[in-house]
């Protein structure tokens, strides 16, 4: 079982003593291609370029000028300790024990813009560079097509290495795209969260978001290996909702805060 999540913009890189375990990215040439071309932009373009304010570009602008390999554990950070966002808020990966970081490594995987595809422990620097932003390089007019079937393929080397071929899917449309899911040789399944308003299921992407991570830790400290363990998940109120969900669509509901 391998579980993909989505990266978060959220970063913290102050130094921490949790773990000194940690990997490589997989694809720091195409991570440097990306850099160089990110150099050439001007504050303001990267401001265009991303939709964010004058602030967070020229900021952006200094990480793309002072990124460099070799990646170590003085200039980087261990990805799954490094992003801050709401899902690995519910991952908190802040309390795992050893053998919880040994286990995470092996079973999650992070979608990237910058770095493709993340072992937890791999060592990252500072960036934003969301997954749909429309960066043209040789390879293409958007990261989609400069990442082609690297990510897809990578993950399904990753899957021939697990015990069954499942691939649960606990990130956002925009990066899960990325993976060219047709291309995955494993049932793909995916939870869904909903909040449950008089019997009106809506997906709250705050809510959602935290409980992915949620999700993630709980299969991880759990050791679960078998899709149907996860229906037992019982966190924050979610429940699994039979009636609504699917083989491959798991439904977890819980009433509405605001009901």
């Amino acid at each position: 079982m391998l579980i993909t999540l989505s990266p978060a913009k959220t970063l913290d890189f102050e130094k921490q003593k949790l773990t000194k375990r940690h990997s490589q990215p997989a694809f720091l040439d195409e991570s440097q291609q990306l850099i160089d071309s990110l150099r050439k932009f001007s504050p303001k373009k990267i401001a265009t370029l991303m939709g964010v304010s004058s602030d967070l570009a020229e900021l952006n602008h200094e990480r793309f000028a002072d990124w460099q390999t070799p990646f170590t554990m003085a200039n980087a950070k261990q990805a799954v300790l490094a992003f801050r966002g709401d899902v690995f808020v519910g991952l908190d990966a802040d309390s795992f024990s050893a053998d919880d970081f040994q286990t995470v490594q092996k079973s999650v995987r992070i979608l990237s813009g910058l770095y493709g595809v993340l072992k937890p422990l791999d060592l990252i620097q500072a960036y934003r560079l969301e997954m749909g932003t429309k960066l043209a390089t040789r390879a293409g007019k958007n990261l989609y097509e400069f990442w082609g079937t690297k990510i897809v393929d990578s993950l399904n080397d990753d899957l021939k290495k697990q015990k069954d071929a499942v691939l649960i899917n606990l990130a956002s449309n925009e990066y899960f795209k990325s993976v060219k899911p047709k291309q995955i040789e494993a049932r793909i399944v995916t939870p869904t969260f909903k909040e449950d308003k008089n019997g009106t299921y809506k997906l709250i992407s705050f809510f959602a978001k935290k409980a992915r991570g949620q999700m993630a830790r709980y299969i991880v400290q759990n050791r679960i290996s078998d899709v149907e363990e996860i229906k037992s998940f019982d966190i924050d109120g979610y429940r699994f909702n039979a009636g609504i969900s699917s083989e491959n669509e798991l439904f977890f509901t819980r009433k509405s805060k605001t009901a």
